[in-house]
């Protein structure tokens, strides 16, 4: 009867690092999977406002460093 009961607890202690063996592949998997668009929306996602107001100071100075250099060799 021990013996079984060991064997018991044995099984589910393996079955259960098995499922979290293979939640932790599947985890990895996926984020193998996923585009740097991807990851860069849901990063974008996450931060809100920050990452907007940084994608508009680059915008603007972009285009303030096009136009800086088209007024000096204009």
């Amino acid at each position: 009867m021990n013996s079984d009961s060991n064997n018991l607890s044995n099984s589910r202690s393996n079955n259960t690092s098995s499922q979290a063996n293979n939640q932790a592949f599947n985890a990895n998997n996926q984020k193998e999977q996923d585009s740097f668009v991807k990851l860069a929306m849901r990063n974008m996602v996450k931060k809100g406002s920050t990452s907007l107001f940084h994608f508009f100071l680059t915008v603007f100075g972009v285009i303030g460093a096009l136009l800086g250099l088209a007024i000096i060799f204009h």
